[in-house]
């Protein structure tokens, strides 16, 4: 997801961003440096937050505002874009993804690109009929090593039916 947003800043320029799951803040810091107007950074992992602090400062940004606690099923927030990468990797996070995302999508018109390199997990669930792919990257010998033989990342958007599903 950072390498696309970087590649492609016009999809962040001047629109509010949330980077679900944030991690080392990556994303997030691609979205910053590409224009957004606004960046929230998510993670429930205390450590991340402060990763992202530490990143920041290597990238000579200033911090932009971090939450740790989950907001998976809270309200949906008014975001012009929310962005997430390698978050489906158990089936309750997942299932609680789809239906939040979807809410957000309904209620506020959010656009959602999920990054994610082909996990099991991801590739089984039902969200996977709702995406559409933008770009695959492939990844670099280390990364593949490091993950159990994954050899690439895809981009997705996620577009979900108009059906009278409960939401």
């Amino acid at each position: 997801l950072f390498r696309y947003i970087l590649d492609n800043p016009r999809i962040v320029k001047g629109r509010s961003v949330l980077d679900l799951g944030s991690g080392c803040g990556a994303t997030a810091i691609a979205a910053v440096m590409s224009g957004a107007s606004q960046v929230l950074a998510n993670d429930i992992d205390p450590i991340a937050g402060r990763a992202m602090i530490l990143n920041c400062e290597l990238n000579h940004l200033n911090p932009f505002p971090i939450t740790i606690k989950n907001i998976i099923n809270s309200e949906a927030g008014n975001w012009d874009l929310i962005v997430l990468g390698d978050m489906f990797y158990d089936e309750q996070l997942a299932d609680d993804l789809h239906h939040w995302l979807r809410k957000c999508i309904r209620i506020q018109q959010t656009e959602v690109l999920i990054g994610d390199p082909g996990r099991h997990q991801f590739l089984s669930h039902s969200i996977r009929s709702q995406l559409h792919k933008v770009i695959e990257y492939s990844l670099p010998e280390y990364t593949r090593q490091e993950n159990n033989g994954l050899t690439s990342s895809i981009v997705w958007s996620y577009q979900p039916s108009n059906s009278l599903e409960n939401c």
